[in-house]
């Protein structure tokens, strides 16, 4: 089925994702896991709730009871799964894809991902044959309201002695952080400007991805008339956070983990900190010298997730914008990575841009650049040949990665599109970066005329 994809289900409402197939997958999910219980909640788009519905039917239908937690973020469902210790967890969301988009999100118990290999295709199987025995005993539906110590867990992340006063613009893009933000106001000391604050399924100021330059201008303008210290975004069901420093500027995810890495490490001495392969210089320099040890793992929040367990890792980043930690059952959360930051500018008595800059002179980088081909797989193995000759390492754990001296790249194929994703960065030197930057795209489109 279209929906099913490597980590999730994903598709567009209603041809791909609709009522009779979320209504089969709540019997499949039931079928495969053997779940006594499932948390289930939703984002805000319009289709939501009634995909919600028809899953909820799906699995009482199983004999399954369900907890509904209602209107909330991926990482909710994550916690209460974990929290409360039931049998598994469903989030409806599309996160940051298009309006006519929706999808679920799925884990088993302890909040362990569900993804190809770990029971998502044996569930597309049984929502394709379609054919459910009749139950003998019909689960319940029981709301549920786990709010309150979810946002006691979230404080327990930082030190409350250690906060000050600080001016923070928040932009939750009419997604699902909003609700969230206000119930922790209550216990911080800083001043919030909400922007695009209330949650709206109409997306009013489009669909919710920082990660896209043109979504960001709402953030860096109020940062500007507030003259405030940090701005923070976040995407649809904020598994993502997103931060800009004092003068508006976006900060890359890749230097947010090198900073979250050595938080942990400040605390928790010898610790593994898990990344992925597309930036890796500024981490391992960072986890090294405070006695860490790196650990690479393949991209993707299931190959994170799962190095993280076996390594029993303190903190896991990409440089997507997604973190994980330990203590929030390995899984990624969008609301601990800026308490920790805002924590840090505490402590440290400096801004987020002095708290960064030397990292991004030290390994400047180009951020991710995506490119649209027709053989992602012929150009990948014809660039790396181009610049073999040049390299001193190779490494195959996500695409390729070739390091050269004193620069790297890593291009790597979606799993979903005809689009490779390019990045690269450099010792010290950004005009080397910004040059190999070039000739590797002159390559990438001079193979795809």
């Amino acid at each position: 089925m279209q929906c099913f994809k490597a980590y999730d289900i994903r598709g567009k409402v209603p041809e791909e994702l609709n009522e009779d197939i979320a209504y089969r997958i709540g019997r499949a999910y039931a079928a495969c896991v053997k779940p006594k219980n499932v948390i289930v909640g939703r984002d805000i788009r319009f289709s939501s709730e009634s995909l919600c519905r028809a899953l909820v039917q799906g699995l009482t239908d199983s004999g399954v009871d369900v907890f509904d937690i209602g209107l909330c973020g991926t990482e909710q469902v994550y916690f209460a799964t974990f929290f409360k210790k039931v049998d598994g967890g469903i989030m409806v969301t599309a996160s940051h894809n298009p309006m006519d988009y929706n999808g679920m999100k799925l884990v088993r118990e302890d909040s362990k991902p569900i993804s190809g290999d770990t029971g998502l295709n044996d569930i597309e199987r049984l929502v394709e044959i379609n054919n459910f025995p009749l139950p003998k005993l019909m689960g319940h539906v029981t709301p549920l309201d786990i709010r309150e110590e979810y946002i006691s867990h979230l404080l327990g992340y930082v030190d409350p002695a250690a906060l000050r006063p600080l001016k923070v613009v928040v932009n939750a893009g009419n997604g699902c952080a909003g609700p969230v933000l206000d119930l922790l106001e209550k216990h911080l000391p800083f001043t919030f400007f909400k922007v695009h604050h209330i949650p709206d399924g109409s997306f009013p100021n489009g669909i919710p991805n920082p990660l896209l330059p043109e979504n960001r201008s709402a953030t860096i303008a109020a940062i500007k008339e507030y003259k405030a210290d940090v701005g923070i975004a976040w995407d649809g069901d904020f598994d993502r956070c997103f931060m800009f420093d004092a003068q508006g500027r976006f900060i890359e995810g890749y230097y947010i983990v090198g900073l979250l890495a050595a938080a942990f490490l400040k605390k928790t001495s010898h610790a593994s900190i898990i990344h992925d392969p597309r930036l890796t210089w500024n981490t391992i320099d960072l986890v090294q010298s405070l006695g860490g040890t790196a650990v690479m793992s393949k991209t993707g929040h299931a190959f994170i997730k799962e190095c993280m367990r076996a390594e029993d890792a303190v903190y896991g980043g990409e440089m997507s914008a997604h973190h994980y930690f330990r203590e929030f059952a390995y899984c990624d959360s969008g609301m601990i990575p800026w308490l920790l930051v805002l924590e840090m500018i505490c402590v440290a008595g400096k801004p987020l841009s002095q708290l960064l800059d030397e990292r991004m002179l030290l390994y400047p980088a180009s951020g991710e650049i995506n490119r649209m081909v027709g053989d992602p797989k012929s150009i990948v193995k014809l660039v790396t040949e181009h610049f073999s000759g040049e390299a001193i390492g190779i490494d195959y754990t996500d695409g390729v990665s070739l390091d050269c001296d004193n620069w790297r790249f890593n291009l790597r194929s979606s799993n979903t599109e005809p689009v490779l994703r390019l990045n690269v960065e450099s010792r010290g030197d950004h005009a080397l970066m910004q040059q190999k930057t070039a000739e590797i795209l002159s390559v990438i489109d001079g193979a795809d005329l």
